[in-house]
């Protein structure tokens, strides 16, 4: 552990080092400059407000990796004093840090070593020194409000499974009827459930029945021996501690093995500190979670969503002192048509906070316990992430980026209206970057619902001068674009481009049926709001060239860019990532079967005629536009049959066409796949338009 007087001179070093040359001279992003991104995250403010913990993500670009790091931030009077500084070892990796009640300790992940425990514990108070571990904490702590407990959740044995343990068993199902001559010579896999692989995971997932549960454990703050206080045959989670430390709450899905269920079943339970009588408090139908009890203890917040597809909504319900529940819940924004987050209690007790996503941004939230007034509490044209308050709730800090600048922390009064800057890790390297602002653009759908757009012009623009367009596409299909920091359409602009990024019919942050309106009908419903955007585009700018609009857009988007170049003669080129061209087979290999067995209102069988109407493998003939294919080997949700389906059939059409794999990747390569790999995509993405719609603007190649 680093001591705190030295560290504001490593902070300069290190911006030393970022310097831009005096000879540098004003350019647009380029794809490598994303080895130059730090990116923080994960904030804790500390209960006495006088700090900020966050984490501070580098790129090592010779290594290939990313670097994290957790530093800190003093504060007097809720403002920034001095610069922040290092507070882990930066030869190692540190994240995800958590303050203890009286703010005197930090508790982070680090791998260090041989040391299988990755929970480490440090002093931010004299006397400082090295990081500790805390006998029998062995996962992310949760503090009891009073600081003499902790709780977590992990596997009993150690987080290890016995597939772990032992690998070949964990290949073969326990149920599997057939036999093998040699299990030694066996080295496949032997599945009987449907849920055997997840996007991220390196491996098949083993059989349910060989994955030990995470169940609860409480041990006292000072160290010993480990209490498990459940033994749930499902996974236990999201902890809250009653304010005296004698109950403990948390989540649960006990249908959560049932492959077969539709349901929303999650619930919340409360057990004693002292290992007593577990009690569930919720019942199906529907889904109770994140839940948070008031200061006094009297009351519990939570999220409550009745089905698939439905309302979320924060409720509010009675508690007793042993954790009991009296009456029915209290719904509190029966009335508001958003997305509420994880409620939190302001420190009186009268009201909740929770962030939400309006429009393009995303902000904090306040409702009274009454339900009649839901107050914003920030404002502005950006999105915030990761707030955290102080005991008092006088101060709260976050991370603010919008359409020009990327993640940066910023502190706030409680009531919002003080917001300082707290970090400028960017700053530097963007002083010689021209970033262009996004500008808003609205127009009306087929059935007069407004939608919202932004555009991106050209670095360099001039009036009268001619340019491409990109149009680019979100996934979910109830993801949505806003203000925030998106280095593909800075790229896309330095390179000479107009981008226009789109919230269409489907997107979230617009209300529950705006979200909803897709619904059995994605790409015929939507397909209308993208091209009228692209024509109000058009009538913005009359530098926009109508004959060379590209479309490109990964999960959703990439769907969505099979299907417009297949439905429509709009797009001159076109960049597809980990996209959808047939849902029958997709069905068949994703791990997201429960997507489209909601938004399609049935399983394939059951709903034939729509899963091949809204395939692009079905109008496939249609393809004339130059398309990249960009796919992860290892995206199991959107698997790469689909992106081999779309070359094979573009290729044996005389489309122009490639196909980029990239190895140990999966569905999240653009956000956090290896750094080489995601400058690559960047870069032949960028060059593909480059290619077709600026070097060689031709007229679009006959396709016999």
């Amino acid at each position: 552990m680093l001591h705190k007087n030295i560290l504001p001179s490593i902070f300069v070093a290190t911006v030393l080092l970022q310097a831009p040359s005096s000879l540098a001279q004003p350019r647009g992003l380029q794809p490598a400059d994303y080895y130059q991104e730090i990116g923080v995250s994960e904030v804790a403010m500390s209960p006495t407000g006088d700090l900020v913990a966050f984490t501070m993500t580098t790129i090592d670009e010779e290594k290939n990796r990313r670097h994290r790091e957790v530093w800190l931030q003093q504060l007097r009077g809720g403002r920034p004093a001095g610069e922040p500084y290092r507070f882990t070892d930066p030869t190692v990796d540190s994240s995800a840090p958590r303050w203890a009640p009286d703010g005197r300790i930090i508790g982070f992940r680090s791998k260090r070593g041989d040391d299988e425990n990755e929970f480490w514990f440090a002093r931010v108070t004299a006397p400082g020194g090295e990081a500790f571990h805390i006998e029998g904490v062995t996962a992310a702590p949760v503090w009891s409000p009073n600081g003499d407990w902790i709780g977590f959740t992990r596997q009993p044995n150690d987080g290890k499974s016995e597939s772990e343990e032992n690998d070949r068993r964990g290949r073969i199902a326990p149920d599997a009827i057939t036999n093998t001559l040699d299990e030694n010579r066996f080295d496949g896999h032997v599945i009987t459930v449907m849920r055997y692989k997840r996007d991220g995971a390196l491996n098949l997932r083993p059989h349910p029945s060989l994955n030990e549960k995470h169940q609860l454990f409480v041990v006292a703050a000072s160290g010993g021996e480990p209490t498990q206080l459940t033994s749930t045959l499902f996974n236990v989670d999201s902890l809250a501690w009653s304010p005296d430390g004698t109950h403990i709450f948390f989540g649960g899905n006990e249908a959560e093995d049932d492959e077969y269920s539709r349901d929303e079943t999650q619930d919340l339970y409360v057990v004693p500190r002292d290992g007593g009588q577990l009690r569930k408090l919720t019942s199906n139908p529907g889904s109770e979670f994140a839940a948070a009890v008031a200061p006094g203890g009297g009351q519990l917040a939570f999220l409550y969503r009745q089905a698939r597809g439905s309302e979320t909504d924060v409720k509010v319900v009675d508690l007793r002192p042993n954790g009991a529940l009296v009456g029915p819940a209290r719904t509190l924004t029966s009335e508001w048509d958003l997305v509420p987050g994880a409620p939190s209690w302001t420190p009186d007790g009268s009201a909740l906070r929770f962030s939400a996503r309006v429009g393009g941004s995303r902000h904090l939230f306040e409702v009274t316990l009454r339900g009649e007034l839901i107050r914003q509490v920030t404002s502005g044209n950006r999105q915030l992430e990761s707030i955290s308050m102080s005991r008092d709730g006088q101060v709260m800090a976050y991370t603010v980026t919008d359409a020009v600048t990327p993640a940066e922390v910023y502190t706030n009064r409680g009531d919002g209206s003080l917001q300082q800057k707290v970090t400028s890790f960017n700053d530097m390297w963007l002083a010689d970057i021209i970033l262009q602002p996004s500008e808003r653009l609205t127009w009306p759908a087929a059935d007069n619902t407004e939608i919202e757009g932004w555009l991106v012009k050209p670095v360099g623009y001039e009036r009268g001068r001619s340019y491409p367009l990109v149009l680019k596409i979100h996934g979910g299909p109830h993801g949505a674009y806003g203000d925030s920091f998106f280095r593909t359409f800075q790229v896309l602009s330095g390179s000479g481009f107009f981008v226009l990024y789109t919230n269409p019919r489907g997107s979230s942050g617009y209300g529950h049926r705006f979200t909803y309106a897709t619904l059995g009908r994605w790409g015929e419903m939507d397909s209308g709001d993208y091209l009228a955007g692209v024509d109000a585009a058009l009538g913005a700018y009359p530098e926009i060239d109508a004959n060379r609009i590209g479309v490109s857009g990964g999960n959703y988007g990439g769907f969505m860019t099979n299907w417009l170049t297949a439905t429509t003669d709009r797009f001159s080129a076109a960049v597809t990532s980990r996209s959808i061209a047939n849902w029958e087979s997709w069905y068949g290999t994703s791990d997201s079967q429960r997507l489209t067995e909601h938004e399609f209102e049935g399983t394939p069988w059951e709903q034939r005629e729509r899963y091949r109407r809204l395939s692009p493998i079905s109008h496939v003939e249609n393809v004339t536009a130059p398309t990249l294919i960009i796919h992860s080997e290892n995206d199991h949700r959107t698997p790469i049959a689909d992106g081999e389906q779309w070359f094979m059939a573009l290729k044996k059409r005389r489309v122009p066409v490639e196909l980029v794999r990239y190895p140990r990747s999966s569905h999240s390569l653009s956000r956090t796949g290896e750094p080489w790999l995601l400058v690559d995509r960047l870069e032949r993405l960028r060059s593909w338009f480059v290619h077709w719609l600026i070097e060689q603007p031709a007229e679009t190649p006959a396709v016999p």
